[in-house]
């Protein structure tokens, strides 16, 4: 059982980029989905997609007010049609025309089909436990691998999930609410929805929290890949987005992982992040890519995101699945990668790094 907090949560830097994660973890402040949960939204499952979407909006516009009436300790009781029952109408719409992430395969999910990721109408669950490995503030997080992803990164590190070599056991959202529980009784500080990449099954988490009574924060573990309508429904939902951000322009992005597009998604998706949640980066440096990728990366954090914005810079790479089949692909950093990518991280002004 895991029941400290931990130093890191006391961490200034920790707290100064996220304060309300960092609250609702000590009891202080709720989780969004607990909230969306007392917002009223008066829709019939039978209005058109378009009228469901004008309310969402309207919705997400009042969403801060609900939430500051929490933080001040206005009780409001659950809601008989609620905020969150909206995201998964919303949500099961998307998946009967598939378009959670950036390539859009709209195929009928609901009918049977699988587009790209290979995902279908239910999780297909890898692996489910407190993860001691992420950002100190996040263990043990309670992590949910699941199967199927929507790039194809040559040199994937979890291409066993992400590729279908592991098949997953599929599970319902009336599953996976068990196993959320019993991460919390574990001690988890948050649930983690990772792959695999977990855009694919967007509806079926907030599925899966609109029968979760728990007050535990949820984390969005995501190469940013991700459409306009998946960030928002994600958008009042999720507490702390953990996102990739792999690549500093589209040329590199689809020769390394089939992502046309991936620049323009994935600012896009931390703009969006750093509106409505709080933000940690990923940055994985990759051998030769410091002044192509790093570099444009870590000076758009800065400038966009704030000097301030937690940014996890790995140095981890290694060549797994494909990566041979490139020659520059083949080996690990070098010491001067590393300190170069350190180096470009002080010269672009960020002052909130893991690595």
């Amino acid at each position: 059982m895991w029941h400290r907090l931990g130093s890191s949560l006391d961490d200034p830097a920790v707290i100064k980029a996220l304060p309300r994660y960092v609250d609702i973890v000590k009891r202080k402040k709720m989780a969004k989905f607990i909230i969306d949960k007392a917002i009223l939204a008066d829709f019939d499952v039978n209005f058109a997609g378009d009228k469901l979407w004008a309310l969402h909006d309207r919705l997400l516009q009042r969403y801060p007010s609900f939430e500051a009436d929490f933080d001040r300790g206005i009780e409001h009781k659950e809601a008989s049609k609620s905020f969150l029952d909206l995201k998964a109408e919303l949500g099961r719409g998307i998946m009967s025309n598939c378009h959670f992430c950036e390539r859009g395969c709209r195929v009928d999910r609901l009918g049977g089909l699988k587009g790209y990721c290979g995902c279908g109408g239910e999780f297909a669950v890898s692996s489910c436990f407190p993860h001691m490995g992420e950002e100190p503030e996040l263990v043990p997080s309670g992590t949910v691998f699941t199967s199927g992803c929507s790039i194809r990164c040559i040199h994937c590190q979890n291409y066993d999930i992400s590729q279908w070599h592991d098949k997953g056991t599929s599970i319902t959202p009336d599953r996976m609410k068990v196993l959320v529980n019993r991460l919390v009784d574990e001690g988890c500080k948050n649930i983690n929805m990772v792959g695999g990449e977990p855009t694919p099954n967007a509806w079926l988490w907030i599925e899966t929290f609109r029968n979760i009574d728990r007050n535990v924060a949820t984390v969005w573990n995501s190469n940013s890949y991700y459409s306009k309508e998946t960030a928002l429904l994600l958008a009042g939902f999720i507490d702390v987005y953990l996102l990739d951000f792999k690549y500093g322009n589209n040329k590199c992005a689809l020769e390394l992982s089939d992502a046309p597009g991936y620049w323009e998604a994935s600012t896009r998706n931390h703009m969006d992040a750093k509106k409505y949640g709080e933000i940690i980066v990923r940055v994985l440096v990759l051998p030769g890519h410091n002044e192509c990728c790093t570099k444009p990366i870590l000076n758009w954090i800065s400038k966009n995101l704030g000097e301030w914005t937690r940014v996890n810079l790995m140095f981890q790479y290694r060549p797994e699945w494909r990566a041979k089949e490139r020659p520059d692909m083949r080996r690990r950093l070098t010491q001067e990668e590393i300190d170069e990518a350190l180096r470009l991280a002080r010269d672009a002004g960020l002052k909130n790094l893991v690595h």
